[in-house]
């Protein structure tokens, strides 16, 4: 105890001392800058100067002076540079403010006319009777999500029911979809499909028709009670405009689409938000969703900022800053790709960025239990994958392991994993672990769904010999038992050689 009594003394006498010399230091320095240091330089010159003759005293008058007019300009540009810095922020915040409470403003005015004017039966929560009084502003269907939030964040609630581990979540959300819904996922899609959430904001569901690519999403939304917002994907879509909308200059309105509105609807709220873009790959993904890959791929997500208009007015929506919408946290988007004639072929550049999920076999049948919807927020949900990803890193062995393989594979097939494939790996392995299956088996379906799946594109003719080097290396490096399904994509590339 008196051990521990005198350290904590001694930490605090020297924690002071050192404050008060940061303090003193300071102080001591502005003295300097402006007292001392001239002072030291007086004197300096007075002993040095009882050897000049008259041509040296005309030099050092000339020189002090210059001196001190280029001391004084320097001093007197940092002096400006500040007082403009200052007034250019205050003028930039007043600016803000003033549109802020101006649009909130206008819309009370325009809240209280409207129930002046109106009919006393007039219900204020009618959808069709809302739209009619939000005609003044450009973008209709978002003041109305505004006024449905009443320009506040909706919390979520949860109780401890719905406080699930990952691998409770996994099982809670099979057996309800099978009790409530008689939709059939096995425990190794629905967690494939979690992990998939943690490894990406963008998720890819590909395989034949009729396997549940679309009811997936559709269901989770229902089980979290947060409905997935459906967008039916059009082969005209070209650019981003088509899917978030555009200012038509002759009804001087936004036309909105549902694809904005619910983009839009998540920024009120604190649970997970998933957005489906059915039969994705009608129109070409890297055209349309070209913004949102990118946007997507920068760490700060301060700066997930999608252009809707060229600048604010009065009446816009008030998510809306300066024109540009903060694509939220809590929002995913899902889409589903059938690969026949009438689609096109995703590319590299969207399927490196997203989390690829093969549906191609349905799962059997089962009778679930009797398990209800949850609510999840966001916060709580990213919380579980961190703790996943501190909890269930991947073993040195197996990363080991992984090196070697992508040096054989970058060598051979000029193909590598590159550092985006890599992050993905550390993400989505543990949170596939933490649903409760193997780290082996994440792994694997990580390599085929991101390293072979690009053998399609080689001139695989030209390298049977390869591939079955490939196998053996399999082997060598994970086991004869393990990369089931890399290995069956390379016997399948080999079998049609």
């Amino acid at each position: 105890m008196d051990n521990f009594s005198n350290w904590v003394v001694e930490f605090f006498r020297a924690f002071f001392l050192d404050l008060w010399s940061l303090m003193s230091g300071f102080f001591i320095g502005l003295y300097n800058l402006f007292i001392g240091f001239p002072i030291a330089y007086y004197e300096q010159l007075l002993i040095r100067s009882h050897d000049f003759n008259f041509i040296d005293w005309v030099l050092t008058i000339g020189f002090i002076v210059i001196f001190i007019f280029l001391y004084i300009m320097f001093w007197l540009i940092i002096i400006q540079l500040a007082r403009r810095y200052l007034r250019f922020s205050k003028i930039e915040f007043d600016k803000m403010t003033l549109l802020n409470q101006m649009n909130i403003l206008e819309r009370k005015v325009r809240d209280s006319t409207i129930i002046n004017v109106e009919s006393p039966k007039l219900n204020m929560g009618d959808t069709k009777s809302r739209q009619k009084h939000a005609t003044g502003s450009r973008f209709t269907k978002l003041n109305l999500i505004d006024d449905k939030y009443k320009y506040t964040v909706l919390p979520t609630l949860m109780t401890n029911k719905d406080k699930l581990s990952l691998s409770e979540l996994v099982t809670h959300f099979i057996n309800y979809a099978s009790y409530h819904h008689n939709l059939y996922y096995s425990e190794k899609i629905a967690s494939v499909f979690i992990a998939g959430l943690a490894t990406s904001k963008i998720l890819i569901l590909e395989g034949i028709s009729g396997t549940g690519k679309t009811s997936l999403p559709y269901v989770f939304g229902k089980f979290i009670k947060n409905d997935t917002s459906i967008i039916s994907v059009q082969p005209s879509w070209r650019d981003r405009y088509e899917m978030m909308g555009y200012y038509n200059e002759f009804t001087k309105k936004f036309n909105e689409t549902e694809f904005l509105t619910s983009l839009y609807d998540a920024t009120f709220r604190t649970d997970v938000n998933l957005i489906l873009l059915d039969e994705m790959n009608l129109a070409r993904v890297e055209y349309y969703f070209a913004d949102f890959l990118s946007l997507l791929e920068l760490p700060n997500s301060d700066e997930w900022l999608i252009e809707v208009v060229p600048e604010q007015l009065i009446g816009d929506p008030i998510h809306l800053k300066e024109g540009q919408l903060k694509i939220p946290k809590n929002v995913w988007f899902v889409g589903t790709a059938n690969n026949d004639d009438s689609t096109f072929g995703i590319t590299d550049k969207v399927y490196d960025r997203a989390s690829s999920i093969v549906m191609n076999d349905r799962a059997k049948p089962f009778k679930g239990q009797p398990l209800n919807e949850i609510s999840i927020s966001f916060e709580y949900l990213d919380e579980l994958f961190k703790e996943a990803y501190k909890s269930h890193e991947i073993s040195s062995k197996n990363l080991i392991a992984l090196e070697k393989l992508d040096g054989f594979i970058s060598e051979t097939f000029q193909v590598t994993f590159g550092n985006r494939i890599m992050n993905q790996l550390y993400k989505f392995v543990p949170i596939y672990v933490a649903c409760g299956r193997s780290e082996i088996e994440g792994i694997d379906y990580m390599i085929a769904r991101k390293i072979i799946r690009k053998f399609e594109t080689l001139n695989l003719p030209f390298l049977k010999s390869e591939l079955e080097t490939l196998l053996a290396l399999f082997d060598t490096l994970f086991g004869k038992e393990s990369l089931k399904e890399s290995k069956d994509m390379i016997i399948k590339f080999i079998k049609q050689i």
